[in-house]
């Protein structure tokens, strides 16, 4: 027997977000580029694996930032797993658009020409775009990965996490 869940007050925006801040989380940034080439990507910790078979994995992605229209109509987007040294690199992508690919090294992906942050991420994995879903300020992205890369010295670096509202690495043991 389902209990119906009685109405109750919405939890604030601002409860919702120190809930979540307070659960650390790895920290990724998205990259795509439009139909001439010009680069777009944002700083994630909204991300998760969603399926082995085929290899998918699930981004969601604010509705009002400027890379989803520009992922969306692509139809495919890298997912760069930053180490610890990537700090710089998450900063950079949390700020504004304008500046984002002139402060951080990068190069076209095998699989897709997408940008990938080989000196900035651990690891990397392009991605089709399987399905958009709608939900509420955010978009649900599921990709099917098309490509994974490892980077040197990823296999020495401690990834980068976020919570609390700082960044810190996995910690060594």
């Amino acid at each position: 027997m389902v209990i119906p869940v009685q109405d109750a007050p919405a939890v604030t925006r601002d409860a919702f977000r120190a809930l979540m801040g307070s659960h650390p989380s790895g920290v990724a940034v998205i990259t795509t580029s439009d139909a001439q080439g010009t680069p777009y990507g944002f700083t994630c910790t909204a991300l998760c694996s969603l399926s082995l078979d085929p290899p998918q994995l699930l981004v969601s992605v604010s509705n009002t930032g400027s890379t989803l229209p520009i992922l969306a109509a692509r139809g495919a987007f890298t997912v760069n797993f930053l180490h610890g040294a990537g700090r710089r690199a998450a900063e950079v992508f949390a700020g504004p658009a304008a500046e984002r690919f002139r402060s951080v090294a990068w190069r076209p992906g095998p699989a897709t020409g997408l940008p990938v942050l080989a000196e900035d991420a651990h690891a990397s994995a392009e991605c089709r775009v399987a399905r958009l879903i709608p939900a509420d300020d955010h978009t649900l992205v599921i990709g099917e990965v098309l490509d994974t890369e490892t980077h040197a010295p990823a296999t020495d670096a401690a990834p980068l996490l976020y919570g609390m509202r700082r960044y810190a690495t996995w910690p060594a043991g």
